[in-house]
C-alpha cells in the first residue's frame, strides 16, 4: 500500500523506513542481501525503506531478528499495522479491538466483518477514483485481519441488521454473491452472533439515515461510529449514542428474526 492517506501516516512510514535503513547499513548489508535473509525481494526492501510500502508483521519480525534490532522495529509493529487502514477508519478499528459488544446496521454493503475476500475486493474495486492495485491488496488483507474478532476468547457479543437490498446486489458477480451469502450463513450460526435482514417490503424502516455501528468497550464506554462518503465520526456524547441505540432497537424489531433471516439467506442461495 502506498503511503498517501495523510501526512502523519507518510511521516511515520518514512521514519520506520529510515530506522530499517540505518540498521541494515550498520550490519553492512545491501538491500538484496537483507531481502534474501528475510525471504523478500530487494524491491520490497527498497519500497519499505523509502516509506512507499507498508511491511507485513512477518517482515517486521524477521527484520528485527536479522538486524539484531533488540525490539526496536517490533515496537513499531502496531503503529505500522494501522497504516493499512484508510485514515478515516482508524479510530473505529481501535475501538473494535476493545469491544465487548458490537452492533452494526448496514444498508449499503455487507459489513466489513462479514465480508469474504472476494466481496471485499469487489467493494474496493468499484471505488472512484480507483485505488491502486497495491492499495486494494493491502485494504483487503486489513479487512480480513479484522475478522480475528470472531476467534477472540471470550468473543464480543455481536449483532448485525442488514438491508435486503445489500444481499440482492450481485457485487463482484454471482459467484462472489454466493460465497458471501454462504459466509453470512456460517457466521449467523455462531452462538455469540445474531444476523437479521431488513426486508424491502417493510413500510417502516428506522435506518433511512444510513449505516452506523454501536460499540461497548471493556471500559464500559458506549460509542457510536458513523461513516458517509469516507467521512467518519466517532460519537461519544451520551445523547447522540443513546439516540442511535434507540434507533437500533427499533431496527431489530422491524427486521426479520435471526431464524427467519437465516431461512431467507438459504432461500437466496437456493435461487442462485
Amino acid at each position: 500500500m502506498t503511503a498517501r492517506d495523510g501526512d502523519g501516516e507518510t511521516g511515520f512510514l518514512r521514519c520506520f523506513g529510515q530506522q530499517l535503513r540505518v540498521l541494515r547499513t550498520r550490519k553492512g548489508l545491501t538491500r538484496a542481501e537483507l531481502g534474501t535473509l528475510l525471504g523478500y525481494g530487494e524491491d520490497l526492501v527498497a519500497s519499505v525503506e523509502c516509506g512507499r510500502r507498508i511491511p507485513k508483521p512477518d517482515f517486521i519480525d524477521r527484520a528485527d531478528t536479522a538486524l539484531e534490532a533488540g525490539g526496536l522495529l517490533t515496537a513499531m509493529r502496531d503503529e505500522v499495522a494501522k497504516a493499512r487502514y484508510p485514515a478515516f477508519f482508524r479510530d473505529a478499528v481501535e475501538l473494535e479491538r476493545e469491544a465487548v459488544e458490537l452492533h452494526v446496521y448496514a444498508n449499503q454493503a455487507v459489513p466489513g466483518l462479514l465480508q469474504t475476500e472476494g466481496y471485499a475486493r469487489a467493494v474496493f474495486g468499484v471505488l472512484r477514483p480507483p485505488l491502486d492495485e497495491t492499495v486494494v491488496d493491502e485494504r483487503v488483507a486489513a479487512r480480513m485481519a479484522r475478522q480475528e474478532i470472531f476467534h477472540r476468547t471470550p468473543p464480543p457479543l455481536m449483532s448485525f441488521v442488514i438491508d435486503e437490498s445489500v444481499l440482492l446486489r450481485p457485487l463482484g458477480g454471482r459467484a462472489v454473491q454466493r460465497g458471501q451469502l454462504e459466509q453470512i450463513g456460517l457466521v449467523a450460526a455462531m452462538r455469540y452472533v445474531e444476523i437479521q435482514v431488513m426486508p424491502l417490503d417493510r413500510d417502516e424502516n428506522a435506518g433511512m439515515a444510513g449505516p452506523f455501528t454501536l460499540i461497548e468497550t471493556t471500559g464500559e464506554r458506549r460509542i457510536a461510529y458513523v461513516e458517509v462518503q469516507n467521512v467518519s465520526r466517532v460519537q461519544t456524547e451520551r445523547p447522540a449514542v443513546r439516540s442511535l441505540e434507540a434507533k437500533y432497537g427499533t431496527l431489530r424489531a422491524q427486521a426479520l428474526t435471526p431464524r427467519e433471516s437465516s431461512a431467507y439467506v438459504e432461500k437466496l442461495l437456493g435461487a442462485l
